[in-house]
Formats: C-alpha cells, structure tokens, sequence
C-alpha cells in the first residue's frame, strides 16, 4: 500500500462513535478538517451524526466480527480512501463483589466489547495506519489497569492486555519505520494510549447536579487531546500513556 499524501485530507475512523465521548471525539476531528467515518452497532445515532457533520460517513457494524470488519474497512476505503486514523472507543463496565464474584458472563462481555473489538479493527487497519503520514491509533483505558481492585479485576484485566495490544502496535510502527542504521527514517505513525479514572460529559451532570465527579474527565478534554493526535510528532506519542486525571 502506498502511503497517501499529506496534504490529502485526514481519514478517520472512530469506533464506538455514538458515545458522548465518541461524538465528542468526531465533533472535534471535523474541528480539524477530517473526514470521519462513525462506526457503531447503533443505525440512528451514526445517521444523526452524518446529518449533523458533512464530513461524517456512518457504518453500522459488529466489531466482535473480524469479518464484518474486514467488510468495513474495504467498504471505508471505497468512500473515502485509506485510513490515517483509528480512535477506539468502544468499552463497557462490568464489576463483582470481590474476586469470586467476578463473573464469566462478565468475562465474556468485557473481553468482546473492549478486547475482541480492539483486536479487529486494529489488525484490519493496521496495513493503513502504517502506510499513512500521519497514522495514529488510540484508545482510553483506565486508572484501574495499573491500580486494580477486587471488585473490578475483571475490567481492570481487560484494560491491560488494551494497553498492552496498543504498546504492541507502537513497537510494530517504531520497527516498521526505524529505517537502516546509515538511513534512518522519520516516523510518521503512532499508537497511544490516554489513561483516566473514567469519563463525564454534561448530560451526566444535569442528571446528578449535586455530585462533584471527582478526577473524572470531561469528554470534550478527551476529544482536544484525540485531535491533537495529529499534529504531534510521531517520534514523541508512540507508545506514551498520557494520563488525563
């Protein structure tokens, strides 16, 4: 594949995009001039996003479905061309009273929503993010993925081997672009990682006036930060864990 133009305009595709934080995160990406492409299982909050953002492509796919996947990123390349950009929000919260009460089905839900769908979309679009001049991958993770309770073990497991998926993904891009030791090349793609305690938007603050939210991060800080993804140099976010609390 050969690596697009960077005066072209960025494409990006945001998984999990019907979320506050995901529209808040394809809000600010059209802020920049990209072009979005909202993945989500949801038919009508995608649509509500493409109505609201010209530059905003829905797609309705289950990302747990590698092949589905794969459907979608050739259907992705078809209408807007390669991708430069794969920010992955899709999660889920599932908690227990203790460590045996940490559930299978849990298990199971936690390692599809947030593992399973991370593993697919970044293997399908990986080919992209490395060809492009300004690839870059990213996902929120949380606190508790180094500070783990009982209670939520499971999250916090699931979270880690996220973190670890997406460090990985930073070493393949440092190798790929690392050139010879004479010839050294510039790196031009990145895998990052943001860190919180967990996430707030205004709707959550309506319905609870009296509550503080402490060291919670406000989805539109989250959204600046994504979008300030591509105008930072490669070379200083791959592999970094930037802890938004």
């Amino acid at each position: 594949m050969n690596a697009r133009s960077a005066l072209l305009p960025l494409n990006v595709v945001v998984a999990g995009s019907t979320s506050a934080a995901g529209r808040a995160v394809v809000e600010a990406l059209v802020g920049i001039g990209a072009r979005v492409a909202a993945v989500d299982l949801d038919p009508a909050g995608v649509e509500s996003l493409a109505e609201t953002h010209e530059e905003v492509v829905p797609y309705v796919c289950n990302l747990a479905d590698l092949s589905a996947v794969g459907n979608l990123a050739d259907s992705i390349r078809a209408d807007l061309g390669p991708v430069d950009g794969l920010i992955h929000l899709v999660g889920g919260w599932r908690g227990g009273d203790g460590i045996r009460g940490q559930k299978d089905e849990d298990w199971e839900v936690l390692h599809t929503s947030v593992l399973t769908t991370l593993r697919n979309t970044s293997r399908t679009f990986y080919p992209d993010l490395e060809a492009s001049p300004s690839g870059r991958m990213a996902i929120v993770s949380a606190v508790a993925a180094s500070q783990p309770t009982a209670s939520g073990a499971a999250y916090a497991a699931i979270k880690a081997a996220s973190e670890a998926w997406v460090l990985g993904m930073a070493d393949g891009f440092r190798r790929a672009q690392s050139g010879h030791k004479d010839e050294p090349k510039e790196q031009t793609s990145a895998a990052a990682i943001f860190v919180v305690k967990a996430l707030v938007d205004e709707t959550m603050r309506t319905e609870a006036p009296h509550r503080a939210f402490p060291g919670y991060t406000d989805v539109s800080e989250l959204a600046d930060h994504v979008s300030a993804l591509f105008s930072a140099p490669a070379s200083e976010l791959n592999g970094t864990r930037q802890h938004l609390v």
